[in-house]
């Protein structure tokens, strides 16, 4: 593809579809380098955005770029073409975690549909109580094909599996509350209402549960001037568990965009999402998370998904300062 066609505008969109992706406390850990000759994205960690006390290997991090990357995959096939991806492509750069080269496209559009592309603009978490309407069983299986499609495992969660998960994760919130250098990190991303550097903005934190059953995180770890108000939840909340086989660096972008693909289907169904990270913040509870029948996957992502109000869209940083053309590394890269 000749890189005429890879306008300032037409890249613009490209990345504002990439940077709508989720990531942990809404930092968006990623820069992004254009290499024009060759008509590559590469997406680059932004090791100044990274979470050292509650993200300490990363995990989250890739799996925030993976989903990013999903996104990117998912906009360059809406303009017609083909993006052919490679993970981790070069050992000597570890903080490139994977490039995009576009190509034009060899077969008809069959992976990604509009509805797909439209859905990254309205995909919003939505940290507030759902209704108990349960969620159609085709609807169940089309988002574990969606996992099952970028190489990882969903699995929707019965009501006493639901419940062991949700066990484990107050636990997490517990340990959480009682970490001052967790509450802080998690602090510093919160209600930060028209941050230019983004994070979670007050409207957009939600309540806590009246009955506390659901273990939503509490963004103002437990200081008494920043208490979120409570709400009942729905009684039968709808867990999904996202896993993978294995659990290096690769597994965890692909995780990204297996988790990106999940959400971007609910929401072109109509359904809201929000994750539950909290225990897989901390290795003994991420352990714990492995169900009896599948002793060896690795689990990612605990989302919880049901009809409800729509979350607030977060602020996203502007496309064009988070790119490079050509040059060196992306600063912030590690």
């Amino acid at each position: 593809m000749s890189a005429t066609y890879l306008d300032s505008s037409v890249l613009e969109k490209l990345i504002a579809a990439a940077v709508a992706a989720p990531s942990m406390h809404n930092t968006q850990p990623w820069r992004f380098r254009l290499d024009a000759d060759s008509t590559t994205v590469e997406i680059h960690a932004d090791a100044g955005r990274a979470l050292p006390h509650e993200d300490p290997h990363g995990r989250a991090l890739h799996i925030a770029a993976g989903a990013a990357l999903f996104n990117l995959r998912v906009a360059v096939s809406d303009f017609g073409w083909k993006p052919v991806t490679r993970l981790l492509p070069d050992p000597r750069h570890p903080g490139l975690l994977a490039s995009v080269h576009i190509t034009h496209r060899t077969n008809p559009r069959t992976l990604h549909g509009d509805d797909l592309y439209e859905a990254i603009w309205h995909r919003h978490s939505s940290r507030f109580p759902f209704g108990d309407q349960p969620v159609p069983v085709s609807v169940r299986h089309e988002l574990a094909e969606a996992a099952q499609a970028e190489g990882a495992t969903l699995a929707v969660t019965g009501p006493r599996e639901t419940a062991r998960l949700l066990r484990i994760t107050t636990e997490a919130e517990r340990r959480n509350h009682a970490d001052p250098a967790r509450g802080a990190e998690s602090r510093r991303w919160s209600s930060r209402d028209g941050a230019e550097d983004a994070g979670i903005p007050s409207a957009a934190l939600g309540p806590q549960d009246t009955f506390e059953q659901l273990p939503m995180r509490d963004f103002s770890a437990r200081r008494s001037l920043e208490q979120l108000p409570a709400r009942p939840f729905e009684r039968t909340p709808a867990l999904a568990s996202l896993s993978t086989g294995h659990d290096r660096r690769t597994d965890w972008l692909r995780a990204g965009q297996a988790l990106e693909y999940v959400l971007l289907v609910a929401t072109a169904h109509g359904l809201r999402t929000s994750l539950l990270h909290q225990a897989l913040e901390w290795t003994d509870l991420r352990d714990d998370l492995r169900p009896a029948t599948s002793p060896f996957e690795h689990v990612q992502m605990l989302i919880r998904f049901g009809y409800g109000p729509e979350g607030p869209e977060t602020p996203r940083r502007t496309p064009r300062l988070l790119l490079d053309l050509d040059g060196a590394v992306p600063q912030g890269d590690q």
